[in-house]
């Protein structure tokens, strides 16, 4: 049985609805799950319009009406966008309906209607201006799944970063360099890389501080919060190496080295994650995006682009749909591990 994959549609003014279109556009998507968009029908239909495809919406209020076939992009219609989108432009209105998608699909997928979910990229001010006050996609998906215990994992080929802290300030990320939490994120790494299908994954852990801290030399985090942490993870059996110095860590890491790597804070994960996984296309003045996030510690699957909604070149045509299309691809994967 092929999987059904909900997809969210993004902030209608971005280029959620685009990169959505383009990858249906793709025979192999529906060789391999049953793709049903979650969002405004009309919104996903003006995408078809502009982009020019032969591609067929149809709008449904039931998961077992969709059609599930090539040519034909499903969606679970809210009607909860009552106007052509302005693309490029943030209001309460988009926010409102790219909200409401996502909760829609947590919906379906807590019920067991949809298999697992992907979401695109919504925009954090939108969504704010419309009364929603989440600082991304995975605070929203913890809240309406009772979610504890959660973390951000970046995807791209052999890098994948977890996160201590994500969407706090620089201040409050170094206290939350704790113990505990480092454990709690390496063991979901651990179990997601093993449910991509590697054995024994190998674990590494940056440190925080320049060189690891060089002994207490240049911080005192290392030795009391994250060497404790790998300690405890050691005796449990887990192969996790560290504190890596983080000017080394991540290039070991895209050479093949680790299977997964525990970033301490936002940008100490993100950075380099994005310097091998977003390109700049200088003649073509876009930006090519593969890496995917995904959220663990879910009761659901929860799959996504790493970008955002890109307002500058919304409604333009010119977006990429590979980071879409390798979100698809691993939710299908994961949905497979889980059977």
């Amino acid at each position: 049985m092929k999987p059904i994959i909900g997809i969210s549609m993004g902030d209608p003014a971005g280029i959620g609805p685009e990169i959505i279109v383009k990858a249906l556009l793709k025979r192999s998507v529906y060789s391999q799950c049953k793709p049903v968009v979650v969002g405004d029908a009309g919104v996903i239909q003006q995408a078809v319009d502009f982009l020019n495809v032969a591609l067929k919406v149809n709008a449904i209020s039931n998961i077992r009406d969709a059609k599930s076939r090539y040519g034909t992009i499903d969606v679970f219609d809210l009607a909860n966008f009552k106007q052509n989108v302005a693309y490029g432009v943030v209001s309460a209105e988009a926010g409102r309906a790219a909200f409401e998608s996502i909760v829609k699909v947590i919906e379906l997928a807590k019920s067991g209607e949809v298999d697992a979910t992907v979401t695109a990229p919504i925009n954090k001010e939108a969504i704010n201006l419309a009364g929603f006050h989440f600082s991304g996609h995975t605070e929203i998906y913890a809240h309406y799944t009772n979610t504890k215990k959660y973390a951000m994992l970046l995807v791209h080929n052999n890098l994948r970063v977890i996160h201590v802290s994500t969407h706090v300030s620089l201040r409050e990320a170094c206290d939350r360099v704790q113990k505990d939490r480092i454990i709690e994120v390496s063991r979901l790494l651990y179990d997601a890389c093993r449910g991509f299908g590697i054995a024994e994954p190998r674990i590494a852990v940056a440190g925080l501080n320049p060189h690891s801290g060089d002994n207490g030399l240049f911080g005192w985090e290392e030795e009391r919060e994250i060497i404790p942490a790998i300690k405890a993870l050691q005796s449990e059996g887990l192969n996790v190496t560290g504190p890596v110095p983080p000017d080394t860590l991540f290039s070991k890491a895209i050479g093949g080295m680790y299977d997964g790597c525990v970033a301490m804070y936002h940008d100490q994960g993100h950075i380099p994650f994005k310097v091998v996984g977003f390109n700049y296309n200088k003649s073509k003045k876009t930006l090519d995006v593969e890496g995917v996030n995904i959220t663990l510690g879910l009761p659901i699957i929860r799959v996504s682009v790493d970008h955002g909604t890109a307002f500058e070149i919304a409604g333009k045509g010119i977006a990429s749909e590979k980071a879409m299309l390798t979100s698809i691809d691993y939710t299908i994967r994961m949905t497979t591990s889980k059977k």
